[in-house]
């Protein structure tokens, strides 16, 4: 009895045992939280090795720290991998070096510098200005809102550094051809005269790379002087006053192609113009070209129906000589600089331009002229009418024959000046001898350029205030017309200018009579109603002799021609 309970007692104690291993082993399939399992784990491996808890413990192990293995052995071998490549020296490289003796170079000759002779300077032309004082030189400086957007945005002008190629009817200005053509058409001394007299208009340029109280129009005579000498943006000495008086006037160019700043008569619009496109043909810069364009658009659009021009480009039955002459350059320059087939109707604006001139023509005893608003025989505006005959390609007209007949009885007097705006008559008067040539020329260039360098004004590198792009002091030099009534208004700063385009005639454009090297545009200029002429096409094509100094000229007065220079 005893042993059966005893069995009995063991046997229950086996059960209670049992259960208790069956319940710690469903346990073990518990959900559990990380930090229960894992305090679980670290019970597991406290139970005995054979138990389920220590099995399930280091099971446990296994899956955790597998992972955590996988990322820390590798990282633990490029470690002693990256260890043991240091320890070992990189292999020391030796190359052999053959030392050779420079070998001496062959001494090179002096080159010896070509001597230009320096041209005199052409006689100054008299013009009277009476600035237009309408409008202050503050808002002539800031453009109003109307204006083009395009100036806020005028980089190209300060990029384009490298010199351009100038062919064609601009070929005499590179630095290279201005020698030559000095001493084939007979200048003798005068870039002395030329350097000072642009040094001089340096000085007076405002801080906004404008000049004068007529801001648009004198910039652009200004310009004229420079681009004449062939400086652009790119010129070590007057580089940055070219670009920064193109920049100003693209800036005061409106939407519509006018400027802010005209003149009352608006002389404004055709010199400006005449410079932007001589600034683009030399330049070739893109923004240039739309400012080019857009200027001499208005020029076209305002023509007479006689061919010829009137005050602020309102087309009338009146045809002005002296205004006439400006848009007849600037549409001059425009065919020059290529711009023939971007601006619609600029041959044919040129061709009926002749008939204009020849409206105003007068001749007497065999010696013609031409008239301020009809015809004469004798008038000042004489040179401006044959020379503007010559670049549109009529120059052997019966008029420009007549002209030049005419022009022949006139002297390049200082002391005697012809009355009225001696300058100004003979800024034209210069270049249309020039545009001739031959005898007509020879004997003209005896008279004007001596005299002209004689009458400049010096002041020496000393008290002048100057200094060069090199940093050295250089003497200036300006004119002041000798006529008591000068359009010019007596302003020194005008009068220089045309003088110092006088002085550049020898290279500013080839001559009518030098055959141009490259062809410049069409020959169909029309229909068959119009005019018939040769436009610089190769041959006996006339050469342009643009004036350089694009001032605003409002003409008042018959025959006494009171030129009035309403640039604002």
């Amino acid at each position: 009895m005893a042993d059966e309970q005893d069995l009995e007692e063991v046997f229950e104690e086996g059960e209670d045992v049992l259960e208790l291993h069956q319940n710690d082993l469903m346990k073990l399939f518990d959900t559990l939280t990380f930090r229960e399992k894992w305090k679980r784990v670290f019970m597991g491996l406290k139970q005995p090795q054979d138990s389920g808890a220590y099995k399930w413990a280091k099971l446990q192990m296994v899956r955790l720290l597998s992972p955590a293995m996988a990322v820390v052995v590798p990282i633990l071998m490029l470690g002693l991998i990256t260890l043991f490549a240091s320890m070992n020296p990189e292999p020391v490289r030796s190359v052999k070096v053959k030392v050779l003796e420079p070998e001496a170079a062959e001494e090179l000759e002096d080159i010896e510098e070509p001597i230009i002779d320096q041209l005199e300077p052409p006689d100054p032309v008299e013009m009277d200005f009476t600035p237009d004082t309408t409008l202050p030189p503050s808002e002539v400086a800031a453009p109003p809102q109307d204006v083009s957007v395009q100036p806020a945005e005028f980089d190209s002008v300060a990029m384009v550094k490298s010199p351009v190629i100038m062919k064609g009817m601009y070929g005499s200005r590179n630095p290279g051809s201005q020698g030559a053509a000095l001493n084939r058409y007979g200048g003798s001394g005068t870039e002395g005269a030329v350097l000072r007299a642009l040094r001089y208009i340096k000085k007076n340029q405002a801080k906004d790379g404008s000049w004068g109280a007529s801001k648009p129009a004198m910039t652009a005579l200004a310009l004229l002087a420079y681009l004449a000498h062939g400086d652009t943006p790119a010129s070590a000495e007057f580089g940055y006053a070219v670009e920064s008086g193109i920049r100003f006037l693209v800036g005061a160019q409106k939407a519509n192609g006018h400027f802010t700043g005209a003149d009352g008569h608006d002389y404004t619009q055709p010199i400006v113009a005449y410079a932007l496109c001589e600034a683009y043909g030399l330049t070739k810069v893109p923004q240039l070209k739309t400012a080019a364009i857009k200027a001499v658009k208005p020029i076209i659009k305002g023509q007479n129906p006689s061919g010829g021009f009137n005050y602020n480009l309102k087309p009338t039955t009146r045809d002005d000589s002296s205004y006439m002459a400006w848009c007849v350059q600037a549409l001059k320059a425009a065919k020059m600089a290529g711009l023939y087939g971007d601006i619609p109707g600029l041959d044919k604006c040129m061709t009926k331009s002749i008939a204009g001139f020849k409206k105003n023509y007068g001749e007497k005893d065999g010696y013609g002229g031409f008239g301020y608003t009809g015809p004469s025989s004798n008038h000042g505006l004489t040179g401006a009418g044959v020379l503007c005959l010559q670049f549109l390609g009529a120059a052997k007209s019966r008029e420009c024959r007549g002209g030049l007949a005419g022009l022949s009885k006139w002297t390049f007097d200082w002391d005697n000046p012809r009355s009225g705006s001696f300058v100004y008559y003979m800024y034209y008067t210069t270049q249309a001898k020039f545009q001739e040539g031959g005898n007509a020329w020879k004997s003209w260039n005896k008279q004007f350029s001596p005299t002209l360098m004689k009458q400049q004004d010096v002041v020496g590198k000393d008290a002048s205030g100057y200094v060069d792009h090199r940093g050295q002091a250089q003497d200036i030099g300006s004119w002041k017309s000798p006529a008591k009534k000068e359009h010019t208004g007596s302003n020194p700063i005008m009068d220089t200018i045309l003088c110092t385009l006088m002085l550049e005639v020898y290279y500013r454009y080839l001559p009518t009579f030098v055959p141009v090297p490259e062809v410049e545009h069409d020959d169909d200029v029309g229909d068959d109603d119009d005019l018939e002429i040769d436009i610089v096409d190769g041959g006996n094509a006339p050469a342009l002799e643009l004036p350089r100094r694009h001032q605003r000229f409002a003409l008042d007065g018959s025959e006494s021609l009171d030129l009035q220079l309403d640039l604002i």
